[in-house]
């Protein structure tokens, strides 16, 4: 054990020593790898990157702070803990999925923004479920905290809403950084129930600040997500937003992910709700690091903090930290966990507080006195005291308090029920439809595929005769766009050519790899960005990315395509939580547009139908509203009223015998007639058929009974 080894290019345990005793290795190695900090990191396919971590970790007292440090430690982790003691001492029976057992999280999250802050971070993007969210408003945020507390007073609204509970709300935050002397922008998405849905959303929102910033590094903007431990070992949309994390048209440049691993999900032990070793096991999938660290030695957990925020500025790539603590009350403040993890919590009452135990180490190191700790509770609670009684003060609770994604002065000076004129003049569209239509500039050079070319060639034929099928009126909309400085970005699964081979908006050299041509982008010397971007094969992870874009800039144009309109129901987590009720619950709207093809067109139950009807319903105002009565309403009576009238035909084959229709079909797709001689030729039964309005089918020699202003009605004898 006393035998002297040289030590190996690949360590860094002996600093500016070359060699060391075998017990001295086993021992620095220990304390590097084997105490309060564990790492993942030699998967990773990087000799540079898994050095760079080995410089960080393994040399002595790597985790030693000064004393200056351990008292900003000190009353960071003073504040975490005294906000929990303080609403658990005024509101004992509120539901506030408080952080008892992980209280180190609020000082962690702050030793990031530190530090990323010192690199040239000027805005962070956080999402996170709802345990400990009130703390981090209020003490990562510094929300004001009379606006927290007039949260549970029950109070009415002075805004339209439904509103949400305290601890989905989000909110937007500029203040200046006391530790690195400089104006930071914190933004916490608000977010569901639903856990980890807000994680696509962060990562689309924080896309779109890097882009409106020109940050194409990720300098400038960051993310941060925050995670349970069951739930990001058992949600998929993990798994999908991590896939984006180095995609091209999704990359946010890194992510520190913060989990805080209570050890428990709900009442379900790990046991039973993981197959993996770790609950960050889905991190491995894209090479980032994992540091495993005990969340009850806050001085290693800061440690932690810092390299991994040093590793997002220098590799630009997602790092986990695991905080490996408990939760000392049940899943939320009336819960009780006995009744399934007796041992666990016996274990848990059993066990001081990371407060207590850090202000003990502290008093012992002679950092602070007994006196002190307590004086810096006591104003930390005198604090709260004083917001409290100003919260008493308050009569309303304000929505757009909450706002996580403003958009200033959208909205100011406008009537939200008159439509701006969005008519195109023709030489503009005439140009746009020539410049979509022709091959590249350098055609001689780059070789297109010939039936791309027999396909421009049509367009051009139809803009000379001035029609337009499906895509050449898409390329127009948008171009038209561009022109006027508005930015479009199309996302989804196959948008560059579209899923039926109709769009074409990235044209591919036949013979050069890489090599691709975008006509949208070049029409205009000083137009908008045209984004057009093939997504990974996910609708939930997408759907929210592209969400989470939207809301960051009204004065743009962005869409999601479905392959197919049947399977937006993958992403119906977005679009019940977040698109459908957004507006209501968070006062957030988005410009989102979703794109749903579909039709009856032979190709089985799961490609003819985007589910409309859905839609309508959850656009629908609330049924039980009723609009109020006029002055003149007893006068009149109800035999009066007008039934349907903007429906009824006038004139046309039902018109002449009503007696003859039988069935009323509202049509959102084609609608094909029954033919009467089944036979296995299709050109036949079309020679029956021609179509009208809309894709509406009549049988030969009728006419359409009737058109409304927003739909197309057909009632003639024979459609189904």
């Amino acid at each position: 054990m006393d035998r002297v080894f040289k030590l190996p290019s690949t360590t860094f345990i002996g600093e500016k020593e070359k060699a060391l005793p075998l017990r001295e290795i086993l021992n620095r190695l220990e304390q590097a790898y084997c105490n309060n900090i564990g790492i993942e990191f030699m998967f990773i396919n990087s000799l540079e990157q898994c050095n760079w971590i080995r410089q960080r970790m393994e040399p002595p007292n790597v985790t030693k702070m000064n004393a200056d440090q351990k008292r900003l430690i000190l009353a960071r982790l003073t504040r975490s803990a005294g906000f929990e003691n303080f609403l658990a001492k005024k509101w004992s029976s509120e539901k506030r999925f408080g952080l008892e057992g992980c209280e180190i999280l609020i000082p962690a999250m702050k030793q990031v923004i530190d530090v990323s802050t010192k690199l040239g971070v000027e805005s962070i993007i956080m999402g996170m479920p709802h345990r400990g969210r009130l703390n981090v408003l209020a003490n990562v945020c510094r929300k004001p905290l009379h606006q927290l507390f007039t949260q549970f007073a029950g109070l009415e609204a002075e805004d339209d809403g439904s509103g949400d509970v305290k601890y989905h709300l989000g909110t937007y935050i500029e203040r200046l950084n006391r530790v690195t002397n400089k104006n930071i922008r914190l933004a916490v998405c608000a977010n569901p129930s639903h856990l980890e849905a807000v994680d696509p959303v962060v990562q689309g929102k924080t896309r779109a600040e890097q882009f409106y910033r020109g940050d194409n590094e990720g300098k400038k903007v960051m993310s941060i997500l925050l995670h349970g431990d069951a739930a990001f070992a058992g949600q998929g949309v993990v798994f999908e937003t991590m896939h984006l994390s180095d995609l091209p048209a999704y990359t946010t440049h890194g992510t520190i992910h913060i989990v805080a691993n209570n050890q428990i999900g709900f009442t379900t032990d790990p046991r039973h709700s993981r197959s993996s070793a770790y609950c960050t096991d889905v991190a491995r999938v894209v090479n980032a690091p994992i540091f495993h660290v005990n969340g009850d030695n806050p001085e290693a957990v800061m440690h932690v903090c810092n390299v991994a925020a040093e590793w997002r500025a220098t590799f630009h790539k997602d790092v986990v930290i695991d905080i490996v603590s408990y939760r000392r009350n049940g899943h939320n403040e009336v819960d009780e966990p006995m009744f399934t993890q007796p041992l666990m919590y016996q274990k848990i009452r059993n066990t001081k507080p990371v407060l207590e135990i850090y202000s003990d180490q502290l008093i012992r190191e002679g950092v602070v006195t007994a006196d002190e700790v307590k004086d810096v509770r006591d104003k930390y609670e005198k604090i709260c005291e004083d917001a409290y009684n100003q919260a008493k003060q308050e009569t309303h609770i304000k929505y757009k308090d909450w706002l996580d994604s403003p958009w200033s002065g959208f909205f100011e000076g406008k009537d939200p029920l008159k439509m701006s004129p969005t008519g195109v003049v023709e030489e503009t569209l005439v140009h746009i439809g020539k410049r979509f239509s022709s091959p590249p500039p350098n055609a001689a050079e780059f070789e297109i595929h010939k039936g791309l070319l027999r396909i421009l060639k049509s367009r051009m034929e139809m803009v000379e005769k001035r029609t337009v099928d499906w895509a050449l009126a898409e390329a127009m909309a948008f171009g038209s766009l561009l022109k006027e400085g508005i930015h479009v970005r199309l996302s989804g699964e196959d948008v560059e050519r579209g899923t039926f081979s109709h769009r074409h908006h990235v044209l591919h050299h036949q013979k050069v790899d890489k090599a691709t041509y975008c006509p949208l982008a070049h029409l205009y010397p000083d137009q908008a960005p045209y984004t057009v971007c093939n997504s990974s094969l996910s609708e939930y992870g997408v759907l929210g990315f592209e969400v989470g874009y939207s809301v960051t800039n009204p004065n743009a144009l962005v869409l999601w395509e479905a392959q197919f309109g049947d399977f937006n129901n993958v992403a119906q987590c977005i679009i019940d939580q977040f698109i459908s009720s957004g507006q209501a619950k968070w006062v957030r709207q988005s410009g989102i547009v979703l794109l749903q093809p579909h039709g009856m067109e032979g190709m089985g139950p799961e490609h003819s139908s985007a589910r409309l009807e859905r839609f309508l319903q959850m656009s629908s105002d609330d049924p039980d509203y009723m609009p109020p009565e006029s002055p003149d309403y007893e006068a009149s009576h109800p035999d009066d009223a007008q039934v349907a009238s903007a429906v009824l035909p006038e004139e046309g084959v039902a018109a002449e015998n009503p007696s003859n229709v039988r069935k009323l079909a509202f049509c959102s797709g084609r609608v094909l007639r029954s033919r009467s001689t089944r036979t296995l030729s299709w050109s036949g039964a079309r020679r029956n058929t021609r179509t009208w309005d809309r894709g509406a089918t009549l049988s030969p020699g009728s006419e359409p009974c009737c058109k409304t202003r927003n739909r197309s009605v057909s009632l003639a004898r024979g459609l189904v």
